[in-house]
């Protein structure tokens, strides 16, 4: 009996050692994520997220967490059980990472109020606007490597795009499915100049087993060839490679 109760113990413990708690941290930047009026973490890649979970078949307890980019991403990056989306698969930030992707390719431009007069064909016709954007987003980055120097950097998209509506800052990043949302919503927005191309994913602090991210990745995978993944973009109004 002793050795029945025993082996009983030693097969929960091994259950409990493979359950893995994460904390899966995003911004506020519809229609990819956002919170609810009653709170709830909704959007189009947070239910990718749910999904690809779901359909890895791994024990991962987790929470999904709304908070200012630049927080979230050092979050991913100092804490052992914490993962980033939507993440921008940069070469600056591809060894400080693990990662599944792509969740989604998307075009970035560069946005104007819609009565504003700022007109651009290329970058260097808007090189010298106050262009905002949020802190430690790859855009930020990406903005400096392109040689723009007057930036207004904020905690979040919202304070970026309130500051765009209210004409305190000239331009700024926004892909092309915000964008399309914005429109949606009635908001003054306008594409001036394309940014960049860009792959975005979830990133995952390098302390998580790499085997778990092998799976969710293999998750992802089977979503983009059975076409699960597109179908949830479509029911937000994203249309999206993959």
């Amino acid at each position: 009996m002793r050795r029945l109760v025993m082996t009983a113990i030693a097969m929960m413990s091994a259950h409990c050692a493979l359950a893995t708690n994460l904390v899966f941290t995003t911004e506020s930047y519809p229609p990819y994520s956002y919170r609810s009026l009653h709170g709830e973490v909704l959007g189009m890649s947070v239910e990718q997220v749910r999904e690809i979970i779901r359909s890895s078949g791994a024990d991962i307890r987790y929470t999904i967490e709304v908070l200012p980019w630049a927080r979230a991403l050092a979050l991913a990056e100092t804490q052992s059980d914490h993962c980033v989306f939507l993440t921008a698969r940069t070469p600056e930030r591809e060894a400080r990472f693990h990662w599944v992707t792509p969740l989604a390719v998307t075009r970035n431009f560069l946005v104007r109020r819609k009565d504003s007069p700022i007109r651009g064909k290329t970058l260097e016709d808007v090189r010298n606007y106050i262009i905002g954007t949020q802190r430690d987003d790859y855009t930020e980055l990406l903005l400096r490597q392109k040689g723009f120097r007057h930036l207004d950097l904020s905690a979040s998209y919202d304070f970026t795009l309130g500051k765009l509506l209210s004409g305190r800052i000239d331009l700024m990043p926004m892909s092309e499915a915000v964008i399309s949302g914005l429109r949606d919503e009635g908001k003054p927005v306008e594409p001036v100049v394309l940014l960049a191309e860009q792959t975005l994913g979830i990133a995952c602090n390098k302390a998580v087993p790499a085997p778990l991210v092998a799976r969710l990745q293999a998750a992802l995978d089977r979503m983009i060839a059975n076409g699960a993944m597109q179908a949830i973009a479509r029911s937000y109004g994203v249309t999206q490679s993959p």
